[in-house]
């Protein structure tokens, strides 16, 4: 039984959550809306995501639009099913695009656009890297980049207190391994990307889907969507601002849900294929004390 004082909050995943397999009990449910992302995208949503025959899955331009379908319908049958509608939302990259569609942004099919397109435009950078630094704090992580010298380096995500991930050249990211080894830092996780996302280095994309999403109209959120960027509630003003601004920028997961911690009685539940925001929102509230 849901508590009336309760706050729902709905968080969608991104990039990395994705998973042969995933969807296999949504696309029977909703035949529209998979026929109508198939006619947009020109191949077989379905087929990519139970059978992955190309190998094409863990590829950005395949993994954003899939990630954004299976999101997607994972809410609509929870809303179907009699679930609440959520007090607030908020994405992890990616996922920032469900959770608009959540607040009725756009429809469905306006957002699979935006999405399909933001995969291509990031496919299509090369020659960086990305990693994980697990067990060091930000500014730890910033003191070990300052010390190695690799100014290079931008901090991609603040997914939680102890987890960090940095963006910048391919070599530079290997670079700093040894630096966070000597630091003390329980893993240093390199990332499966072709590019350095969400850094400056996505300078030229960001130019690029602004350009895209001049052309497009939104509505005000109907509920709060916290943004990346800011990680604080969109404003109904600057949707495209934040949706551009999102490529270049570090995603503040952690900020965005100490935020949403402090509405009544929040609770979290993960809209979306597998539980790494759960674990992720596990560390920031114990953290949180």
């Amino acid at each position: 039984m849901v508590r009336l004082d309760m706050s729902t909050i709905y968080v969608f995943p991104g990039q990395g959550s994705q998973k042969m397999g995933m969807g296999a009990d949504l696309f029977k449910l909703f035949p529209d809306e998979v026929a109508a992302a198939d006619a947009k995208l020109g191949y077989s949503i379905e087929n990519l995501c139970m059978q992955d025959p190309g190998g094409q899955l863990n590829l950005t331009q395949f993994t954003q639009p899939a990630l954004y379908v299976v999101n997607a319908l994972t809410y609509l049958r929870k809303i179907k099913e009699g679930g609440k509608r959520p007090d607030f939302v908020a994405g992890h990259s990616l996922g920032e695009y469900n959770a608009l569609l959540a607040a009725g942004v756009f429809d469905f099919i306006t957002g699979l656009t935006l999405v399909q397109k933001r995969g291509e435009i990031m496919s299509r950078v090369s020659g960086g890297g990305m990693a994980a630094v697990i067990g060091l704090g930000v500014e730890q992580v910033r003191e070990v980049l300052k010390g190695a010298q690799l100014d290079s380096i931008d901090i991609a995500n603040l997914n939680s207190p102890m987890q960090v991930v940095i963006a910048g050249p391919k070599a530079d990211v290997e670079k700093a391994q040894p630096a966070f080894e000597n630091a003390k830092a329980r893993m240093f996780v390199p990332l499966k990307v072709s590019g350095a996302f969400h850094s400056r280095y996505m300078k030229e994309s960001q130019k690029e889907f602004e350009t895209f999403l001049g052309s497009f109209t939104f509505a005000a959120p109907a509920i709060p969507v916290i943004a990346n960027v800011t990680a604080l509630p969109y404003e109904s003003h600057r949707v495209k601002e934040m949706l551009s601004s999102q490529i270049t920028s570090s995603v503040r997961w952690t900020e965005s849900i100490q935020h949403l911690s402090k509405q009544a009685e929040p609770a979290f539940e993960e809209i979306g294929p597998g539980n790494v925001l759960t674990g992720l929102i596990r560390q920031i509230m114990k953290a949180k004390g």
